[in-house]
């Protein structure tokens, strides 16, 4: 059995900001989405990590960025690295915000760590959570696995994750349309750490 999401991030703390450091792809699809934001826009970083790059790009670019991770450590670093963010230690699946409360919602990797369950779960709430005509941009390790105990990092994880095109069934049935759509190969900076696969997507809100 794997540790727990915030047992992992709290273990990991700055060796996971240094480890992805490399992986542009990211920096490139927060880039996308400034040019697709309203001014001042309100943006929900869920799983966020040390705050960088997401929210250090956004807060930077003027927009009201609102971190959340399980992650004490994580948050820590955060709030210290990114001080124009408010960030909250909090697990997704137990969030809870008005639906049309953000024009976006970022997601890089933190449902790995959720069973599929979660995964649809969370899919759904994310979008209820968007204005209309807001975006989702997320990203995960695609593969049919579920409960699959593997390292990551050194540290013993349990992943859940579905293949690219049953994402793609996911977010059509939570009313969200794919604007972009990407898998790029990345080895993290770490000892340990094997290539990935990592995909990346951006979906809109349909309009009601």
């Amino acid at each position: 059995m794997g540790l727990s999401a915030a047992e992992v991030f709290d273990g990991l703390g700055k060796d996971y900001e240094q480890a992805f450091a490399g992986l542009t792809a990211q920096r490139e699809e927060v880039e996308w989405l400034l040019t697709q934001l309203p001014g001042a826009a309100k943006v929900l970083d869920i799983g966020c990590g040390t705050g960088r790059p997401t929210a250090e790009m956004l807060v930077a670019a003027g927009h009201e960025v609102t971190g959340c991770d399980v992650s004490p450590g994580m948050i820590e670093i955060a709030r210290a690295q990114v001080p124009g963010a408010r960030f909250e230690v909090a697990d997704l699946r137990t969030l809870s915000y008005p639906s049309g409360a953000w024009d976006a919602v970022v997601a890089f990797f933190p449902l790995l760590q959720l069973t599929r369950a979660e995964i649809e779960a969370a899919l759904r709430t994310f979008a209820h959570w968007l204005r209309p005509d807001g975006i989702f941009l997320f990203a995960t390790v695609p593969a049919d696995i579920e409960g699959l105990d593997i390292e990551f990092m050194g540290k013993p994880v349990t992943v859940s994750s579905y293949p690219v095109v049953e994402y793609r069934r996911l977010l059509a049935a939570a009313g969200l349309q794919i604007v972009r759509e990407r898998v790029v190969e990345f080895l993290p900076d770490h000892p340990s750490a094997t290539t990935e696969h990592d995909l990346f997507v951006a979906a809109r809100r349909s309009a009601p």
